[in-house]
């Protein structure tokens, strides 16, 4: 439960590992000790790093479960497990999966398998965590999208329209469960400086984690329905989704 002063008691990061997720855990750590559930490839060598990040941030608790994106089919378990020990307060989905941009549409596998993790595991999970929220009649869940799915363009459209899918599902989500009491937040950032992005040449308005994590934290705090990272990349799309097509392709990548 979300406590008198508005910090949760339990959180829980889909995609146990990731960079900008435990970013965020350690934001809400820094408000007060809490529990904390990380869903994780089994396997990845990052858990138990992970854990023990968390713990000297403060946690009470860290409890890690097998989560594998891609077998939908184990999903329903997987959230059960998450919720077995009590309500979850904020649910983080943050986990992606990103490759060659140039090879991603030229490799059916690879293209499928992209879209499997960051489109087609993030609305079921979304469903599920969506369902449990609803029947506690509280919540909040904060979606990791993108700029590049705002308007996708030719430099990584595989990647981007997956995260134009994610974006709709979770802003969607978020007006169906308002009636219930949860609350979601879209998180569009530019580029951020992670491993996940390290092969990629740095682009302007590049952010760190933390400072995506306190952006996140902060609009979720509030009830947004979105927040960019940086801020100004909310006036940049805006001014984006007006160009033209046929400017619009001739621009930087």
């Amino acid at each position: 439960m979300i406590n008198a002063v508005g910090n949760p008691q339990t959180l829980l990061l889909l995609g146990g590992t990731s960079e900008i997720g435990l970013a965020i855990c350690e934001k809400y750590l820094e408000k007060a000790p809490m529990r904390v559930i990380l869903a994780a490839l089994p396997g990845d060598p990052g858990r138990d790093g992970a854990v023990a990040q968390l713990k000297a941030k403060g946690a009470t608790e860290v409890d890690v479960i097998d989560f594998d994106a891609v077998d939908t089919e184990s999903h329903p378990k997987v959230i059960d497990e998450a919720w077995s020990k009590g309500d979850v307060d904020v649910a983080i989905v943050a986990f992606g999966l990103d490759a060659d941009a140039e090879e991603l549409w030229q490799n059916q596998r690879k293209a499928v398998l992209v879209a499997n993790v960051n489109y087609t595991a993030a609305v079921s999970v979304g469903v599920l965590v969506g369902e449990k929220m609803k029947a506690q009649g509280f919540g909040r869940i904060i979606a990791m999208s993108s700029v590049a799915g705002e308007r996708v363009k030719r430099a990584n459209f595989v990647y981007g329209s997956t995260k134009a899918g994610l974006d709709g599902f979770y802003l969607g989500l978020g007006e169906a469960l308002a009636e219930y009491g949860p609350k979601v937040t879209v998180v569009r950032p530019g580029m951020v400086r992670t491993q996940f992005s390290a092969h990629v040449k740095e682009a302007p308005l590049t952010v760190n984690k933390e400072d995506v994590a306190a952006l996140a934290v902060s609009a979720s705090d509030k009830g947004k329905e979105i927040v960019w990272a940086p801020g100004p990349f909310r006036f940049v799309m805006v001014i984006l989704r007006h160009v033209p097509r046929a400017v619009f392709r001739k621009l930087p990548v």
